[in-house]
């Protein structure tokens, strides 16, 4: 397990070749950009944005006084090219929803869409689901804006044998699709974890949450060629709900961002490509955020 700060190995043992990374995997050789496109890291292959968009708090804080709901997504794309589709958690979204996003966002844009909670916190074995979200997505898919699945876990989603076979009907319902996997409970940090991602092709996701019990530690690993963050805040206060306030209500200090970008560099090193999404969204608190690590990471690429 590639640990916080830990040295050694970063594939857990599996043979690299010749680039460094693991057989299979080959040379970074990305295709260039469409104008606008901005990658961080020393290999530039990273890609910063948020958990969502559509806040009312954050007009006037980070979108223009008077900016409508419906103009959100266009004012966004200016400052970031990729995003977490979190809509689709709550219903199961159509394509002319998806269809709609699309045509506000400019070319090389991408959306990652987290899969309904039936799927992830209701564990529902719903094969209309799994063929709603493959309609859906087809706007994003044919133009080459969809990065892949989120399948975000609760808490009491804990490792077990049940756990396990619905991790594997998951990836059998989106065989060809990037799906990446949020754990928040503890039980599942262990190599043998990892293994079964690698096995099934499942991404783990990478978090920082609060330090508190049970939760999942800022550990960095990639289980498959991408690599994939999310960064909550630290509100330990109010993270079970009993604060009385948004446990998302957390605003990341330049030295918190600072260990997060090297072990962003250190994700760079094992994937072909990273995903960075800041799901602290009070406030406006996740672009300002997520802008401030893209100056880190520019004034970090210098030797290690």
């Amino acid at each position: 397990m590639r640990t916080n700060g830990a040295q050694g190995d970063l594939f857990g043992g599996h043979a690299k070749n010749g680039n460094g990374l693991p057989d299979g995997r080959g040379a970074w050789d990305s295709e260039e950009s469409p104008p606008g496109v901005r990658w961080f890291g020393r290999e530039k292959r990273i890609r910063i944005g948020t958990s969502g968009y559509s806040f009312a708090d954050w007009v006037g804080t980070f979108y223009p006084q008077g900016t409508p709901r419906n103009r959100m997504l266009e004012q966004y794309a200016k400052r970031f090219d990729v995003v977490e589709i979190n809509t689709s958690y709550y219903r199961v979204p159509d394509a002319s929803m998806f269809e709609r996003m699309e045509s506000r966002t400019p070319s090389g844009f991408e959306f990652v869409v987290k899969l309904y909670k039936g799927m992830t916190h209701e564990l529902e074995n719903n094969p209309s689901h799994v063929r709603a979200f493959h309609d859906a997505v087809h706007p994003f898919r044919d133009v080459g804006k969809f990065g892949g699945f989120l399948a975000q876990f609760p808490w009491k989603f804990k490792k077990g044998d049940d756990a396990l076979d619905h991790l594997r009907r998951l990836r059998e319902g989106f065989p060809e699709d990037s799906l990446f996997v949020e754990f928040r409970h503890d039980s599942w940090m262990n190599d043998e974890t990892f293994g079964f991602l690698r096995e099934h092709g499942l991404s783990y996701c990478s978090v920082d949450e609060p330090a508190l019990r049970g939760l999942i530690p800022p550990v960095v690993e990639a289980t498959t060629d991408t690599g994939y963050v999310r960064l909550h805040g630290r509100n330990a206060k109010n993270w079970w709900g009993k604060g009385g306030g948004d446990r998302y209500d957390y605003d990341y200090s330049t030295d918190e961002l600072s260990e997060w970008s090297r072990k962003l560099l250190d994700l760079e090193s094992q994937a072909k490509k990273v995903y960075a999404f800041f799901n602290n969204c009070h406030a406006g608190h996740a672009a300002t955020n997520a802008e401030l690590m893209m100056n880190l990471l520019e004034g970090e690429l210098g030797p290690s």
